[in-house]
Protein backbone atom coordinates (compact mmCIF):
# COMPACT_ATOMS: atom_id res chain seq x y z
CA UNK A 1 0.00 0.00 0.00
CA UNK A 2 1.37 3.65 -0.32
CA UNK A 3 0.63 6.37 2.72
CA UNK A 4 1.32 9.53 3.77
CA UNK A 5 3.50 9.03 7.23
CA UNK A 6 3.07 10.60 10.00
CA UNK A 7 6.39 9.91 11.88
CA UNK A 8 6.76 13.06 14.10
CA UNK A 9 4.17 15.88 15.21
CA UNK A 10 6.09 19.31 13.25
CA UNK A 11 2.37 19.43 11.24
CA UNK A 12 1.41 18.29 7.91
CA UNK A 13 4.75 19.42 5.87
CA UNK A 14 6.43 16.65 7.67
CA UNK A 15 4.32 14.06 6.51
CA UNK A 16 6.13 11.87 4.44
CA UNK A 17 4.47 9.82 0.85
CA UNK A 18 5.82 6.17 1.96
CA UNK A 19 5.54 2.32 0.92
CA UNK A 20 4.36 0.18 3.11
CA UNK A 21 3.26 -3.69 4.01
CA UNK A 22 -0.94 -4.23 3.06
CA UNK A 23 -2.47 -4.05 6.48
CA UNK A 24 -3.77 -7.04 7.46
CA UNK A 25 -6.79 -7.10 9.81
CA UNK A 26 -6.96 -8.56 13.23
CA UNK A 27 -9.62 -9.91 15.10
CA UNK A 28 -12.79 -7.38 15.09
CA UNK A 29 -11.29 -5.31 12.55
CA UNK A 30 -11.76 -4.66 8.53
CA UNK A 31 -9.48 -3.77 6.23
CA UNK A 32 -11.00 -1.05 3.62
CA UNK A 33 -9.86 -0.28 0.09
CA UNK A 34 -10.18 3.36 -0.12
CA UNK A 35 -11.87 5.38 -2.94
CA UNK A 36 -11.69 8.94 -1.30
CA UNK A 37 -10.95 10.61 1.93
CA UNK A 38 -12.22 13.96 3.52
CA UNK A 39 -10.25 17.03 5.40
CA UNK A 40 -11.33 17.75 8.81
CA UNK A 41 -9.72 20.23 10.88
CA UNK A 42 -8.49 17.89 13.38
CA UNK A 43 -6.77 16.35 10.82
CA UNK A 44 -4.74 19.14 10.67
CA UNK A 45 -4.44 19.33 14.19
CA UNK A 46 -3.40 15.92 14.91
CA UNK A 47 -0.23 16.15 12.60
CA UNK A 48 0.92 18.80 15.07
CA UNK A 49 0.37 16.76 18.30
CA UNK A 50 -2.52 19.54 19.42
CA UNK A 51 -5.24 17.52 19.11
CA UNK A 52 -6.94 15.55 22.13
CA UNK A 53 -6.38 12.10 20.23
CA UNK A 54 -2.70 11.51 19.93
CA UNK A 55 -1.85 8.29 18.42
CA UNK A 56 1.51 6.73 18.31
CA UNK A 57 3.84 7.14 15.86
CA UNK A 58 4.27 6.84 12.88
CA UNK A 59 0.59 7.07 11.80
CA UNK A 60 -1.17 7.38 8.23
CA UNK A 61 -3.87 10.53 9.17
CA UNK A 62 -7.16 10.34 7.77
CA UNK A 63 -10.08 9.88 10.11
CA UNK A 64 -13.25 10.06 7.50
CA UNK A 65 -12.91 7.93 4.34
CA UNK A 66 -15.35 5.97 1.71
CA UNK A 67 -14.26 3.25 0.61
CA UNK A 68 -14.99 -0.97 -0.16
CA UNK A 69 -13.70 -3.80 2.18
CA UNK A 70 -11.43 -6.22 0.50
CA UNK A 71 -10.71 -8.27 3.81
CA UNK A 72 -12.14 -8.84 7.04
CA UNK A 73 -10.43 -10.37 10.41
CA UNK A 74 -11.47 -12.96 12.90
CA UNK A 75 -14.78 -12.82 15.13
CA UNK A 76 -15.84 -10.32 12.63
CA UNK A 77 -19.75 -10.75 11.51
CA UNK A 78 -21.99 -8.56 8.79
CA UNK A 79 -19.19 -7.45 6.71
CA UNK A 80 -18.11 -9.01 3.78
CA UNK A 81 -15.11 -8.04 1.13
CA UNK A 82 -16.79 -6.20 -2.09
CA UNK A 83 -19.17 -4.15 0.40
CA UNK A 84 -19.59 -0.54 0.18
CA UNK A 85 -18.58 1.41 3.57
CA UNK A 86 -17.93 5.08 4.97
CA UNK A 87 -15.17 4.78 7.46
CA UNK A 88 -15.13 7.05 10.75
CA UNK A 89 -11.37 5.40 11.84
CA UNK A 90 -9.77 8.12 13.62
CA UNK A 91 -6.39 7.69 11.42
CA UNK A 92 -5.81 5.69 8.12
CA UNK A 93 -7.91 7.63 5.90
CA UNK A 94 -4.81 9.05 3.71
CA UNK A 95 -3.31 5.90 2.00
CA UNK A 96 -4.62 3.65 -0.52
CA UNK A 97 -5.96 0.73 2.47
CA UNK A 98 -6.76 0.84 6.20
CA UNK A 99 -7.76 -1.06 9.06
CA UNK A 100 -10.89 0.39 10.87
CA UNK A 101 -12.33 -1.33 13.71
CA UNK A 102 -15.53 -3.02 12.28
CA UNK A 103 -17.87 -1.09 14.94
CA UNK A 104 -16.30 1.91 13.45
CA UNK A 105 -17.66 1.09 9.57
CA UNK A 106 -20.81 1.91 8.64
CA UNK A 107 -22.92 0.64 5.22
CA UNK A 108 -22.56 2.94 1.86
CA UNK A 109 -26.48 3.48 0.50
CA UNK A 110 -27.14 2.21 -3.00
CA UNK A 111 -26.40 5.28 -5.50
CA UNK A 112 -24.41 7.53 -2.84
CA UNK A 113 -21.47 8.77 -4.33
CA UNK A 114 -18.10 7.79 -3.14
CA UNK A 115 -16.78 11.08 -2.87
CA UNK A 116 -19.98 12.44 -0.75
CA UNK A 117 -20.03 9.59 1.23
CA UNK A 118 -16.41 10.99 2.43
CA UNK A 119 -17.12 14.03 2.66
CA UNK A 120 -20.66 13.41 5.49
CA UNK A 121 -20.49 11.80 8.48
CA UNK A 122 -18.38 14.02 10.53
CA UNK A 123 -19.94 17.20 9.23
CA UNK A 124 -23.84 16.15 8.89
CA UNK A 125 -23.75 13.80 11.80
CA UNK A 126 -22.04 16.90 14.12
CA UNK A 127 -24.19 19.32 12.95
CA UNK A 128 -27.46 17.50 13.51
CA UNK A 129 -26.46 16.62 16.60
CA UNK A 130 -26.03 20.17 17.79
CA UNK A 131 -28.97 21.30 16.06
CA UNK A 132 -31.72 18.82 16.59
CA UNK A 133 -30.61 16.76 19.69
CA UNK A 134 -29.15 19.44 21.71
CA UNK A 135 -30.58 22.90 20.56
CA UNK A 136 -34.34 21.63 19.95
CA UNK A 137 -34.03 23.59 16.73
CA UNK A 138 -37.87 23.98 15.92
CA UNK A 139 -39.73 25.46 12.55
CA UNK A 140 -39.44 28.91 12.57
CA UNK A 141 -37.00 29.39 14.89
CA UNK A 142 -33.78 31.32 13.54
CA UNK A 143 -30.21 30.02 13.96
CA UNK A 144 -26.87 31.85 14.04
CA UNK A 145 -24.08 29.89 12.39
CA UNK A 146 -20.23 31.49 13.10
CA UNK A 147 -17.66 29.52 10.65
CA UNK A 148 -20.93 29.01 8.06
CA UNK A 149 -18.67 28.26 5.56
CA UNK A 150 -17.31 25.62 7.05
CA UNK A 151 -17.57 21.72 6.57
CA UNK A 152 -19.76 21.81 10.14
CA UNK A 153 -21.16 25.43 8.93
CA UNK A 154 -22.54 24.62 5.61
CA UNK A 155 -23.92 21.34 7.17
CA UNK A 156 -25.46 23.12 9.79
CA UNK A 157 -26.95 25.49 7.11
CA UNK A 158 -28.12 22.71 5.39
CA UNK A 159 -29.55 20.78 8.47
CA UNK A 160 -31.28 24.36 9.51
CA UNK A 161 -33.37 24.70 6.36
CA UNK A 162 -34.44 21.68 6.60
CA UNK A 163 -36.00 21.69 10.00
CA UNK A 164 -37.94 25.15 8.61
CA UNK A 165 -35.62 27.68 10.56
CA UNK A 166 -34.28 31.03 9.21
CA UNK A 167 -30.17 31.08 9.08
CA UNK A 168 -27.91 33.74 9.19
CA UNK A 169 -25.17 33.06 7.90
CA UNK A 170 -21.63 34.27 9.56
CA UNK A 171 -18.31 34.03 7.12
CA UNK A 172 -14.83 35.79 6.79
CA UNK A 173 -15.26 37.04 2.95
CA UNK A 174 -17.46 37.96 0.48
CA UNK A 175 -16.79 34.91 -1.93
CA UNK A 176 -18.11 32.48 1.57
CA UNK A 177 -20.72 34.96 2.68
CA UNK A 178 -21.78 34.61 -1.23
CA UNK A 179 -21.52 30.52 -0.75
CA UNK A 180 -24.14 30.65 2.21
CA UNK A 181 -26.53 32.33 0.20
CA UNK A 182 -26.37 30.09 -2.62
CA UNK A 183 -27.07 26.90 0.30
CA UNK A 184 -29.90 28.85 1.54
CA UNK A 185 -29.04 31.35 4.45
CA UNK A 186 -30.97 34.17 4.16
CA UNK A 187 -28.63 36.51 5.48
CA UNK A 188 -24.62 36.64 5.33
CA UNK A 189 -23.07 38.91 7.28
CA UNK A 190 -19.42 39.77 8.47
CA UNK A 191 -16.71 37.75 10.70
CA UNK A 192 -16.55 41.37 12.40
CA UNK A 193 -16.64 41.12 16.30
CA UNK A 194 -17.35 45.05 16.35
CA UNK A 195 -20.36 44.94 14.17
CA UNK A 196 -22.52 41.20 14.83
CA UNK A 197 -24.54 42.44 17.40
CA UNK A 198 -25.69 45.06 15.67
CA UNK A 199 -26.29 43.44 12.49
CA UNK A 200 -28.04 40.54 14.52
CA UNK A 201 -30.49 43.14 15.85
CA UNK A 202 -31.56 44.72 12.40
CA UNK A 203 -32.27 41.39 10.93
CA UNK A 204 -33.91 40.37 13.56
CA UNK A 205 -36.18 43.49 14.26
CA UNK A 206 -34.36 43.63 17.82
CA UNK A 207 -35.45 40.09 18.91
CA UNK A 208 -32.61 38.25 18.58
CA UNK A 209 -31.89 34.20 17.53
CA UNK A 210 -32.91 31.47 19.02
CA UNK A 211 -30.01 29.22 18.53
CA UNK A 212 -26.05 29.82 18.05
CA UNK A 213 -24.04 27.60 16.19
CA UNK A 214 -20.42 28.10 17.56
CA UNK A 215 -17.81 26.04 16.10
CA UNK A 216 -15.32 29.15 15.99
CA UNK A 217 -15.01 30.18 20.04
CA UNK A 218 -12.42 33.91 19.84
CA UNK A 219 -13.69 37.06 19.47
CA UNK A 220 -17.06 36.35 18.23
CA UNK A 221 -18.27 34.28 20.87
CA UNK A 222 -19.83 37.13 23.27
CA UNK A 223 -21.17 39.37 20.68
CA UNK A 224 -22.93 35.96 19.70
CA UNK A 225 -24.38 35.01 23.20
CA UNK A 226 -25.13 39.04 23.01
CA UNK A 227 -27.64 38.33 20.28
CA UNK A 228 -29.56 35.43 21.65
CA UNK A 229 -33.22 36.20 22.27
CA UNK A 230 -34.67 34.90 25.53
CA UNK A 231 -35.14 31.19 26.01
CA UNK A 232 -32.09 30.85 23.74
CA UNK A 233 -29.57 28.45 23.07
CA UNK A 234 -26.11 28.74 22.72
CA UNK A 235 -24.39 25.92 21.15
CA UNK A 236 -20.70 25.07 21.94
CA UNK A 237 -18.98 23.07 19.14
CA UNK A 238 -15.73 23.98 18.64
CA UNK A 239 -13.15 26.50 18.61
CA UNK A 240 -11.70 26.59 15.09
CA UNK A 241 -10.39 30.13 15.78
CA UNK A 242 -8.03 28.66 18.38
CA UNK A 243 -9.24 30.39 21.24
CA UNK A 244 -11.49 29.09 23.92
CA UNK A 245 -13.19 32.24 24.49
CA UNK A 246 -14.45 33.22 28.49
CA UNK A 247 -17.81 34.21 28.32
CA UNK A 248 -20.04 36.42 30.79
CA UNK A 249 -22.29 33.78 32.37
CA UNK A 250 -24.56 36.86 33.87
CA UNK A 251 -25.68 37.18 30.20
CA UNK A 252 -27.29 33.32 30.41
CA UNK A 253 -28.99 34.21 33.43
CA UNK A 254 -30.74 37.46 32.17
CA UNK A 255 -31.84 35.88 29.08
CA UNK A 256 -33.29 32.72 30.33
CA UNK A 257 -30.35 31.34 27.79
CA UNK A 258 -28.64 27.48 27.67
CA UNK A 259 -25.19 27.50 27.15
CA UNK A 260 -25.07 23.47 25.53
CA UNK A 261 -22.27 21.60 25.23
CA UNK A 262 -22.05 19.39 21.31
CA UNK A 263 -19.43 16.44 21.54
CA UNK A 264 -20.67 14.58 19.01
CA UNK A 265 -18.35 11.37 19.28
CA UNK A 266 -18.72 10.84 23.10
CA UNK A 267 -22.65 10.80 21.49
CA UNK A 268 -21.67 8.23 19.08
CA UNK A 269 -20.14 6.29 22.07
CA UNK A 270 -22.17 6.91 24.84
CA UNK A 271 -25.81 6.89 22.78
CA UNK A 272 -25.49 4.34 20.11
CA UNK A 273 -29.34 4.10 19.92
CA UNK A 274 -29.70 7.60 19.28
CA UNK A 275 -26.91 8.37 17.05
CA UNK A 276 -27.90 5.41 14.47
CA UNK A 277 -31.34 6.58 14.37
CA UNK A 278 -29.54 10.35 13.74
CA UNK A 279 -27.51 9.01 10.61
CA UNK A 280 -30.45 7.29 9.46
CA UNK A 281 -32.49 10.33 8.50
CA UNK A 282 -29.50 12.35 7.36
CA UNK A 283 -28.78 9.22 4.76
CA UNK A 284 -32.28 10.16 4.04
CA UNK A 285 -31.86 14.04 3.68
CA UNK A 286 -29.11 13.16 1.57
CA UNK A 287 -31.12 10.63 -0.74
CA UNK A 288 -34.47 13.59 -0.53
CA UNK A 289 -31.29 16.06 -2.10
CA UNK A 290 -32.08 18.20 1.07
CA UNK A 291 -28.11 17.81 2.05
CA UNK A 292 -25.74 17.01 0.11
CA UNK A 293 -21.72 17.97 0.96
CA UNK A 294 -20.40 21.35 -0.44
CA UNK A 295 -17.66 20.09 -1.99
CA UNK A 296 -14.80 22.76 -2.16
CA UNK A 297 -12.41 20.95 -4.54
CA UNK A 298 -11.42 16.79 -5.45
CA UNK A 299 -7.96 16.84 -5.03
CA UNK A 300 -5.67 13.30 -6.39
CA UNK A 301 -4.26 12.42 -2.82
CA UNK A 302 -0.70 13.34 -4.40
CA UNK A 303 -2.09 17.03 -3.73
CA UNK A 304 -2.21 16.43 0.20
CA UNK A 305 0.67 19.15 1.05
CA UNK A 306 -1.38 21.83 -1.12
CA UNK A 307 -5.06 20.52 0.48
CA UNK A 308 -3.35 20.92 3.91
CA UNK A 309 -2.12 24.49 2.95
CA UNK A 310 -5.79 25.58 1.64
CA UNK A 311 -6.89 24.13 4.82
CA UNK A 312 -4.81 26.31 6.79
CA UNK A 313 -5.31 29.19 5.48
CA UNK A 314 -9.27 29.26 5.83
CA UNK A 315 -9.81 29.12 2.29
CA UNK A 316 -11.97 25.80 1.75
CA UNK A 317 -15.89 26.14 1.53
CA UNK A 318 -17.39 23.60 2.89
CA UNK A 319 -15.13 20.20 2.69
CA UNK A 320 -11.83 19.34 0.69
CA UNK A 321 -12.03 15.95 -0.56
CA UNK A 322 -9.14 13.63 -1.67
CA UNK A 323 -9.32 10.92 -4.13
CA UNK A 324 -7.55 7.75 -3.72
CA UNK A 325 -9.02 5.22 -6.01
CA UNK A 326 -10.67 6.87 -8.95
CA UNK A 327 -11.87 3.36 -9.80
CA UNK A 328 -14.09 2.98 -7.26
CA UNK A 329 -15.31 6.55 -7.54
Amino acid sequence: MQAWLCERLDGPEALRWAELPDPEPGPGEVRVRVAAASLNFPDLLITQGKYQARPALPFVPGAEFAGVVDAVGAQVRGWQPGQRVIAIGGTGGLGTQAVVPAERLLPLPAGFPMHEAAAFVFTYGTSHHALIDRGALKAGETVLILGAASGVGTAALQIARQAGARVIAVASTPHKRQACLDLGAQAAIAADPQELRAQVTTLTEGRGVDVVYDAVGGALAEPALRSLAWRGRYLVVGFASGQIPALPFNLALLKGASIVGVFWGDFMRREPQAATQALAALFEGHAQGALRPHLDQVLPLARLPEAFTRMASRQVVGKLVLEIDPALC
